[in-house]
């Protein structure tokens, strides 16, 4: 999956929506709003830095010898 194509831009829709509303709807603090953003805004976070380095060994051309 490219990183930041159309694809990565949908599930990282998807995975902000989720994580936020788990979040937001399952909290009963003061303060749920800030906190169901920054979850969900790290999962997005981690889910591209995930896929960078996911898609950074896709392409290579040398791989390492022996690799189990």
């Amino acid at each position: 999956m490219k990183l930041l194509g159309r694809n990565h831009i949908i599930i990282s829709v998807i995975t902000f929506a989720i994580l936020f509303l788990m979040n937001y709807l399952g909290n009963q603090e003061a303060d749920k709003l800030e906190r169901a953003l920054m979850t969900a805004s790290a999962g997005v976070i981690g889910l591209s830095i995930g896929l960078f380095i996911l898609n950074k060994g896709k392409n290579d051309k040398n791989p390492p010898q022996n690799f189990d």
